[in-house]
Order: structure tokens, then sequence, then C-alpha cells
């Protein structure tokens, strides 16, 4: 089961997870085994995903969601099945928290005194010092 917080939890059978040639250096041997990771996860088919995380999912604007609300990450940046696994499952793991984060809300509040008076003094030596700059009539 993958822990995304203490709330929500996702079970292994959910996640389909298939192992593909690789591309890239590795020599004979990424022609023999099969290292890439492909990760699949169903957002809509989903049963343990709460229906906030699902709409948040699908709304998102990430390369590995496909329109058809599937989430698709391709790890194969090492030569060893199991890393190349643990690394797209850590992906997967660190794009549902991202979505379940909570954005903290934003409360207005009013400059201070202070910060006022050194804004308009900044004002009035940058207005003096272009004052010194004109051409000077006789």
């Amino acid at each position: 089961m993958f822990k995304i917080s203490n709330s929500i939890v996702i079970p292994y059978s959910e996640v389909e997870i298939q192992f593909i040639r690789s591309q890239g250096a590795g020599g004979q041997h990424v022609n023999k085994t099969s290292t890439a990771v492909h990760l699949f996860f169903d957002i809509r088919g989903s049963k343990s995903l709460p229906e906030r995380l699902k709409t948040k999912l699908l709304i998102l604007s990430d390369h590995r969601i496909s329109k058809s609300g599937k989430i698709i990450i391709k790890s194969q940046s090492t030569r060893s099945q199991d890393s190349n696994k643990e690394i797209a499952l850590k992906q997967f793991v660190e794009l549902i928290q991202q979505v379940n984060k909570v954005e903290k809300r934003r409360v207005a509040t009013k400059p201070t005194f202070g910060s006022k008076m050194r804004r308009l003094d900044t004002k009035n030596k940058q207005g003096s010092q272009k004052n010194l700059r004109k051409r000077v009539d006789y």
C-alpha cells in the first residue's frame, strides 16, 4: 500500500507496473533485459482516491496525466529494474502528495506607517537626484 497521507492510502492492486526494454546506454545488456518501467494508474477508476483529489489531478496540467484520465510514469534512468521501479513509485506518490497540499489563504494587510514613510523618502531622494541632472539656466 502507498501511504499518501494519514487518511489516504492507495493499494498496490490499483497501480499497474510493466517492464519494457530501455533506451540508451547499456551495451548488449539493453537488448536482453527489460529494465525500463511503465507505471499506470487510472484516476477515474480508483476507489481509494477521494473525489477532490481526482478532480484536482484531472485538472492538473502535467505531461504524465493523459486525457483519458490515467497517470503514466516512465522511468529508465538507471540500468537496474528495481531502482527504476522505486523511482517511478516515488514520482507517483510525490505527484499525488503535490495535489493533496492545501494552499494557505493569504491574509491581506495594510502597509505600516514606517514603510510608507521610507517609500516616500526614497521617492523624494530619487526626485531631487533627477532635479540635479537638469540643465542649468543662467
